[in-house]
């Protein structure tokens, strides 16, 4: 005997804008994490860090400052964008996330395992277009001029 399944269809509540900025920047950052760590696993890497070079860097205390800076940026911006007044998380989250496309980009230089790190480069691109498209399109309350009367709708 099968049992009916109910035939109402699910109702998608409305996600507020900071919460998918915070999500998008999560996502970045778990891609950026991943990338690096899944890193160490392409042969000669290990032993170029061990030898104290990563890429065409000597590891030295700045190294690791500017690496820790460059991740340290988009892991704020999970919080930023949900605590910052809104035309402040709009324009932080347009200028960091168009900063990181050129940061992003970078790390294909210079790769040998470019489907592994142009697929990586590509995620993060995608998601970087997203937090543009989305603070770029922050929406604006309507001004009382504009509003609609009580008891009226509008239709946008």
């Amino acid at each position: 005997m099968s049992t009916p399944h109910p035939t109402a269809t699910l109702h998608d509540q409305p996600i507020p804008l900071r919460v998918k900025l915070a999500a998008a920047w999560t996502s970045f950052m778990f891609l950026y994490a991943y990338v690096d760590i899944l890193n160490f696993f392409t042969p000669g890497v290990v032993d170029d860090i061990l030898d104290g070079r990563v890429f065409e860097f000597d590891v030295s205390q700045t190294f690791s400052a500017t690496a820790l800076t460059l991740m340290a940026v988009p892991i704020l911006m999970i919080v930023l964008s949900v605590t910052l007044p809104a035309p402040a998380s709009r324009i932080t989250n347009l200028i960091v996330a168009l900063l990181y496309v050129p940061v992003t980009a970078f790390n294909a230089l210079g790769e040998s395992w470019l489907l592994f790190y142009g697929l990586g480069i590509v995620l993060e691109l995608m998601l970087l277009g997203l937090i543009v498209r989305y603070a770029w399109a922050w929406p604006r309350a309507a001004s009382s001029a504009t509003a609609a009367p009580v008891g009226t709708s509008r239709t946008v």
